[in-house]
């Protein structure tokens, strides 16, 4: 399916690319204002690095963007709009502010304020004592945002807990909102058709094309009711059964440690999970909810709600660095050659593929299978649970001969992180591979993911054990049910190749 670019049109395509100024108003040469030190974290197009400004010496964060990754026309609208939406919230309370942009032939430099208080699961975490009381004051601050935001016509379309930053390690430290590459302005009544965000945090409307802002207040409920019970509301093995969930399960209020948890609580999580969008509360209605204002206990919850909070989290954050190893795996060459299959299949030039790209992409190779198959190749493909298929998850699907679990990409990334190659991953191995990755972490989380993959109970996770995590979606402790069926990965691969 498709050919390699010529070396000519490789060469004129990179040309074209670092020619380009994508950005305007610019402010200068970054390394004129700024040092530039480590690496804080990676990305699909690039790094986020400390800087210190030569002036005052004001640490910030500088995401540098290589314009050569910038693979459609689309991602460089993306851009644009990301730096159009800082400038535009710049000043807003409890928003990562903007300090400047910049660009030079090869990168685009987005200056930012740093915020060196880790995530928000890693606080609730560290704090040992964590309450109904702390979880109003953290729902408090997020709906403030999200009220802001929509009063500016903006809507984030992509709010989960790693997207809250704390501006500090002290305790008094603010909440902060982050990473706007999904947010788009909207005008009253507007409505959304791409289907795009966090697979636990999508909300209904968006699977089903049609969706305003109301969902950023449905990503804050999920949020929330992860943050009292330490599990999303709407949990699957595959992206398929999570997405299944979400336009159909009911909410469980009955498992531990709901019952002890209290009713206005309840109440506030279920008001934002309301699937019809004109029924949901608004964010000045759960701002003016009694649980809100002072009724909250401060009663701590129960420890299993932290571990299970810190399960959650370290497992995402071993799977994000594993397709960030596949994503970078690929020689040069390897990139060039895909690139015209992705473009082929990208019909508007989204830089993503969605289900019906797909479908016709296939259909237009000769692909004779159900609509079934079709769907099963759109979840396998779709890593990172968003309803579409970017560049990097279209690579390691594409790369592909066999079974997902026994890919070049997927093998590749296994023995990045397997540094001595003894054919397992030890727990050594995995917290060097996050924080060369740029994930904050500690010991105990090691020890979960650990536990979370390793089948026999030998202490690592050898490369069948790590395929089988990467395949599937994260279990609840107690869920004792068997594994997803990934016999038909084999005759995927063949077709998408």
């Amino acid at each position: 399916m498709g050919g390699c670019m010529s070396k000519d049109s490789a060469k004129q395509s990179k040309e074209v690319a670092m020619r380009t100024m994508i950005v305007d108003d610019l402010t200068g040469n970054v390394e004129d204002d700024y040092l530039i030190g480590r690496i804080l974290g990676q990305g699909q197009f690039g790094v986020t690095t400390l800087a210190k400004r030569k002036d005052n010496s004001k640490r910030c964060a500088c995401k540098t963007i290589s314009k050569l990754k910038l693979v459609t026309e689309a991602d460089i609208q993306d851009i644009k709009r990301e730096v159009h939406i800082l400038r535009h919230l710049s000043g807003t309370d409890n928003v990562v502010q903007f300090y400047g942009v910049y660009e030079d032939i090869r990168n685009v430099h987005i200056v930012m304020e740093l915020c060196e208080g880790g995530e928000l699961y890693d606080s609730i975490i560290e704090a040992g004592h964590y309450s109904e009381k702390k979880a109003a004051k953290n729902l408090q601050t997020m709906l403030m945002v999200v009220k802001n935001m929509h009063d500016l016509g903006v809507v984030h379309r992509d709010l989960k807990p790693e997207n809250f930053l704390l501006s500090s390690k002290q305790g008094d430290a603010e909440l902060k909102a982050t990473d706007f590459g999904l947010s788009a302005f909207f005008k009253d009544g507007e409505r959304f058709s791409e289907v795009i965000g966090s697979a636990y945090y999508i909300a209904p409307e968006v699977l089903l094309n049609n969706y305003g802002h109301e969902i950023d207040v449905w990503s804050i409920g999920v949020i929330m009711y992860i943050l009292l019970c330490g599990w999303p509301p709407f949990n699957g093995e595959t992206e398929k059964e999570i997405f299944n969930n979400i336009l159909k399960a009911p909410i469980d209020f009955v498992s531990d440690p709901w019952p002890a948890i209290s009713a206005g609580a309840k109440d506030c999580v279920n008001k934002m999970l309301v699937r019809d969008p004109a029924k949901r509360a608004t964010c000045t209605e759960i701002l003016r909810h009694p649980w809100m204002n002072e009724s909250a206990p401060d009663t701590p919850l129960d420890n299993a709600v932290a571990k299970r909070i810190k399960q959650f989290a370290a497992m995402n954050k071993l799977k994000k660095a594993a397709l960030k190893i596949m994503a970078a795996s690929l020689t040069a060459s390897e990139v060039e050659g895909l690139k015209k299959m992705f473009a082929t299949m990208d019909k508007d030039g989204s830089g993503c593929i969605t289900f019906t790209e797909l479908r016709k992409g296939l259909k237009q190779q000769g692909f004779s299978g159900a609509e079934n198959e079709i769907m099963d190749m759109m979840e396998k493909m779709d890593l990172d649970g968003n309803g579409t298929v970017d560049w990097d998850e279209f690579v390691a699907a594409t790369v592909n001969v066999q079974m997902l679990n026994q890919s070049e990409a997927l093998l590749k990334a296994f023995q990045t992180i397997d540094k001595d190659n003894s054919g397992f991953i030890t727990e050594d191995e995995i917290e060097k591979c996050l924080k060369d990755y740029g994930f904050d972490h500690e010991a105990t989380e090691i020890v979960q993911i650990i536990k979370e993959c390793d089948e026999n109970s030998d202490g690592k996770i050898s490369y069948d054990e790590f395929a089988h995590m990467m395949n599937m979606g994260l279990k609840k402790p107690e869920d004792t049910s068997q594994q997803p069926n990934m016999t038909k990965r084999n005759s995927i691969s063949k077709q998408i190749v």
